[in-house]
């Protein structure tokens, strides 16, 4: 009667031990499950001026180098550290674009690449020379075929952070302009993605105290935003880079209203979105807006300091977190989020 009586017991621990075994690597699938589908910020070590545009299964990410441009291409814009970003184009030794490559933007118009980027001349540079740019590519892939460089975009003004955008048929373009002592948001139409017809109007100047933090007063990065119901939006970064208040600000529009008169603009009195001492975030500016690939998650791209009087170098990086609606149409970004933050990935 023992013979059967250990054969039993032997079985039963060994269904026991597989029963463990099976909860144990479950256990462990979920939670490494769970790890992959959440990230933390930034995602990347370093990176002003991020931009980013989702294209046909892929996301195409840029940021300010200086020198060059590069752009990343992933199908998980918070995976951006495990890519090798490849170099598009690189400035002439000496003219007009020859220096301080900053603040690219890729969008994708007329079924080519634009690259649209802020340069100025090495042998002659500063402000009044700086200028807004375009590169062209008429290949499906912006990291293959071969970028054009279409010249500077007749703006009135020197100025930085050229953005293109479509609204009711007509294209519009954004910059910043160093007008006086200041630099202001001026809007005009475009002819073709590197020319601009018509007037060239001033829609917005620093006029509130958050917009004069570090010695200067400073509207620039404009990026424009849909809304949800009968508005449209410009949303700017505000004060000098280098002050820790560094923010983001936001004018309204009706979405029939004459986008090239001022009067049409309102600008909202208080930052949408700024510094977190709670959260140790700081300098928070030169955003852009991306989609997730499913088109029903909307997230704010952004750069900012981890820690107070950093200024405006190399360690600024980029960081990217969703934002929400209010009920009257209007974007609520919310709070810059810890780098100890989990988020969830944009959805697919």
């Amino acid at each position: 009667m023992s013979t059967p009586t250990t054969v039993k017991i032997y079985k039963t621990n060994s269904m026991n031990n597989r029963l463990i075994l099976t909860i144990l690597f479950l256990t462990c699938a979920l939670h490494s499950s769970a790890q992959t589908q959440t990230f933390t910020n930034p995602i990347l070590p370093s990176g002003a001026d991020p931009w980013a545009v989702y294209h046909e299964g892929h996301y195409y990410y840029t940021h300010t180098l200086g020198n060059r441009i590069a752009l990343w291409k992933t199908k998980d814009l918070t995976a951006l550290k495990d890519v090798t970003p490849q170099t598009v184009w690189t400035p002439p030794a000496a003219g007009a674009n020859s220096k301080a490559i900053w603040a690219p933007e890729l969008h994708f118009l007329d079924n080519k690449w634009y690259i649209y980027y802020t340069a100025t001349d090495k042998a002659n540079d500063g402000d009044a020379n700086r200028y807004v740019f375009v590169l062209e590519n008429a290949s499906a892939d912006p990291l293959q075929g071969t970028w054009t460089d279409k010249g500077k975009v007749n703006t009135e003004h020197s100025g930085l952070d050229g953005s293109v955008f479509e609204h009711r048929g007509t294209r519009y373009f954004l910059y910043s302009a160093y007008v006086g002592p200041q630099s202001v948001l001026v809007i005009a139409r475009m002819k073709d993605p590197w020319t601009l017809e018509g007037t060239q109007a001033i829609i917005a100047a620093p006029t509130q105290p958050w917009e004069k933090f570090g010695g200067r007063q400073i509207l620039e990065g404009p990026e424009f935003l849909a809304g949800k119901k009968n508005e449209l939006f410009i949303v700017y970064s505000a004060s000098a880079c280098w002050a820790d208040e560094y923010a983001l600000g936001m004018l309204a529009a009706n979405t029939t209203a004459n986008l090239l008169d001022p009067r049409a603009w309102t600008k909202l009195p208080t930052p949408v979105f700024q510094q977190s001492p709670a959260h140790n975030v700081y300098a928070t500016g030169h955003n852009a807006f991306v989609q997730s690939a499913d088109g029903k998650e909307h997230w704010l791209l952004y750069h900012a300091n981890t820690g107070p009087g950093q200024g405006c170098d190399h360690r600024r990086s980029p960081r990217l977190q969703p934002f929400t609606w209010q009920a009257n149409g209007r974007p609520d970004f919310g709070q810059p989020v810890s780098i100890d933050s989990a988020l969830r990935k944009p959805s697919h």
